[in-house]
């Protein structure tokens, strides 16, 4: 059965340190056809903080899907998907990476860090809100995603 058809949101972690870029992904997912709760964090600390239910973030919800920058401060977003797939108990969430780098090494290394899939931010508006819609529309709806 999948979270859709169980009558629940899907809950999206948006790990983003760009306030710009956490606006779009705000708009791109309320136009969008799925029922979602987006819980928003600024830095690699801060996500595994989330992740893990620590402090302020003790009753946070498990994520469905992770939406992770690389460039992020404190602690990197290859750091953070490194200790997020190392962790049994949080390994299966599947994970986005979203971010400017269109570097191979980040490509190839957070592939090898078991990302599920890579994607380029575009610089243009327009182009950003489809790239966000089509994560949606790949993610959240065709993909059956995990359920705890």
């Amino acid at each position: 059965m999948s979270i859709r058809t169980m009558g629940r949101a899907v809950e999206i972690l948006l790990v983003e340190d760009n306030a710009g870029d956490v606006r779009l992904t705000i708009e791109a997912l309320k136009e969008g056809k799925v029922y979602n709760n987006l819980h928003v964090t600024g830095d690699g600390v801060e996500a595994l903080a989330f992740l893990h239910r620590e402090g302020k973030y003790a009753n946070a919800p498990r994520p469905d899907i992770i939406l992770l920058d690389l460039n992020l401060p404190k602690k990197d977003g290859r750091e953070v998907l490194r200790e997020l797939k190392q962790d049994p108990a949080l390994m299966c969430i599947p994970v986005v990476v979203l971010t400017t780098s269109k570097a191979e090494e980040d490509i190839l290394r957070t592939y090898e860090l078991h990302a599920n899939c890579y994607i380029t931010k575009p610089v243009d508006l327009d182009q950003f809100m489809a790239v966000v819609k089509s994560i949606e529309d790949f993610w959240l709806t065709i993909v059956k995603l995990p359920t705890e």
